[in-house]
């Protein structure tokens, strides 16, 4: 009798104690999931106020979700008296091997924070990246996608955006042309920069920061070499360019200006 009394006791005694495990668990747990709803509460509210990218916006809430519950199945499974410390040893491994085979797509991750955080563009800017030249579409985790003139959409790893050197026309607002042309030896240098000059002449040319010039720039063997150049919004910079580059030929053959072709003059002795 007395065997069966301790056993019963022993059995009570482990039912209450875990039972009060299994309660106290339960409190963590909604104490837990409580906290992680208002952290995520002000997390977004600090997101929209940020100056980051909206495509940031979801990756930053779900990694900050899935580490907090994470760190509260441990602290849950702790308080249950499991011994989390091989647990954690096992998940290191484990995303260490993860780590490893995805390396690739991480360093991707990482660079689409670093150029959301360091902002060298934003959406709608115009850029040239690792030689592609477009107009930026998304900056996405993984891929910066840029639009070309021809409407080709181009998705860079953003790890290479990175690693690349960066040039963004649209970060000031304005930008300068500048087109290259050759003109006869036998048409004086003023008449031809005058001529470039009148070919200059659209509203939407800038006086700021600086008035449209013309130089010469150089001799070739064929021609002299001139350019023009001038400054423009960046929304006009391909309408007026194009535009400016038609009109040179107008005004040149209004104005006599002579524009040549390599050609080799041949001399031949008696």
């Amino acid at each position: 009798m007395n065997i069966l009394e301790t056993i019963l006791d022993w059995a009570v005694g482990l039912g209450t104690g875990l039972l009060s495990k299994i309660f106290t668990a339960i409190i963590i747990a909604v104490i837990g999931l409580f906290v992680i709803r208002l952290v995520m509460k002000i997390l977004t509210k600090a997101l929209e106020k940020s100056k980051l990218e909206k495509a940031a916006h979801s990756l930053i809430k779900t990694l900050a979700r899935t580490v907090m519950l994470v760190l509260l199945m441990l602290i849950i499974a702790s308080s249950v008296g499991i011994d989390v410390t091989g647990v954690v040893a096992l998940a290191s491994v484990a995303t260490l091997a993860v780590s490893l085979a995805l390396q690739n797509m991480l360093a991707n991750v990482i660079g689409g924070f670093t150029l959301l955080y360091t902002h060298p563009f934003r959406s709608g800017d115009y850029v040239e990246i690792a030689g592609q030249s477009g107009t930026v579409q998304e900056i996405g985790m993984s891929y910066t996608k840029l639009a070309t003139p021809d409407n080709k959409l181009v998705s860079i790893p953003n790890s290479a955006v990175v690693a690349a050197e960066i040039v963004n026309y649209s970060i000031t607002g304005t930008r300068r042309v500048s087109i290259d042309i050759s003109a006869s030896y036998q048409t004086p240098p003023q008449k031809v920069i005058d001529s470039l000059l009148a070919a200059a002449d659209d509203s939407r040319i800038l006086e700021e920061p600086a008035m449209p010039a013309a130089v010469l720039t150089g001799y070739g063997e064929s021609a002299m070499n001139y350019s023009l150049r001038f400054w423009v919004n960046t929304d006009d910079y391909w309408d007026v360019l194009f535009y400016v580059n038609e009109n040179i030929k107008k005004v040149f053959d209004t104005a006599g200006v002579k524009m040549t072709y390599p050609h080799l003059n041949v001399h031949l002795d008696k």
